[in-house]
């Protein structure tokens, strides 16, 4: 027992610890994910999340020694984002066709997402410091923390709620499309990857992705429209406001 101890901690201290982990348990919940239907609410990132969460905390790993390895998949990211327009590229006629109505679309959809975050932090007498917080929860986490450092957030409570927003969309984005009766022909794919990633940003992106190939091009489209509307807007509206 003692020797399986220094085992532990050694493997815990290295850079590969965090990487091998999050690999592991990520490919473990993606197989359950497919093998229950890709049902929503065993989206894999979620179960990796509250896997990889409850297991360092009952290990004692610190997080710092955790991401050390897991960086590289974060790093990954960027790639990963920028993949997302090889979708659209294969679109190109389309979005040349609908660009207004997606731009006013998009613009839509960030000040509802924004604005009725910032409306209900405010109904609930939330600190101002957490309402600003809250106006970037539809951007991607790294963008999100960024615009709540401009506006006088806190960007890592920005985070926070940015990948919660995510998750909620991933969760419940089906249901929802379901009650309101959009269709799953080739402009209702459209219409729900777009309200995905103007909701909830690469995570719902993915969701899209592993759906229907319209939805998770059009959510493609969708997250990176809201990253350049609400990185100019946001700082300027509460600059004005």
């Amino acid at each position: 027992m003692p020797k399986f101890v220094e085992l532990w901690i050694y493997l815990s201290a290295t850079p590969l610890f965090g990487l091998t982990a999050t690999l592991v348990v990520y490919v473990a919940a993606q197989a359950v994910y497919a093998q229950l239907g890709q049902a929503p609410w065993a989206n894999p990132v979620l179960w990796t999340v509250v896997v990889l969460a409850c297991g360092l905390l009952a290990t004692g790993v610190p997080y710092p020694s955790y991401f050390s390895g897991a960086q590289f998949i974060h790093f990954l990211l960027g790639p990963a984002v920028v993949a997302l327009a090889w979708p659209l590229w294969l679109r190109q006629d389309e979005l040349r066709q609908r660009w207004g109505r997606l731009l006013v679309a998009a613009l839509a959809g960030g000040v509802a997402a924004s604005g009725s975050a910032v409306l209900l932090g405010w109904a609930l007498s939330l600190p101002a410091e957490v309402i600003l917080s809250l106006a970037p929860k539809s951007v991607t986490a790294p963008v999100a923390m960024g615009i709540a450092e401009q506006i006088g957030g806190i960007p890592a409570l920005a985070a926070v709620f940015a990948v919660v927003t995510g998750l909620v969309g991933a969760l419940g984005g089906k249901y929802l499309f379901a009650a309101l009766h959009i269709p799953t022909d080739p402009a209702g794919w459209a219409a729900r990857g777009f309200a995905m990633g103007t909701a909830a940003h690469g995570i719902g992106a993915a969701r899209a992705l592993h759906v229907n190939a319209d939805a998770g091009a059009y959510a493609g489209l969708a997250l990176g429209l809201q990253v350049v509307l609400a990185s100019l807007l946001i700082p300027l509206a509460f600059r004005l406001f």
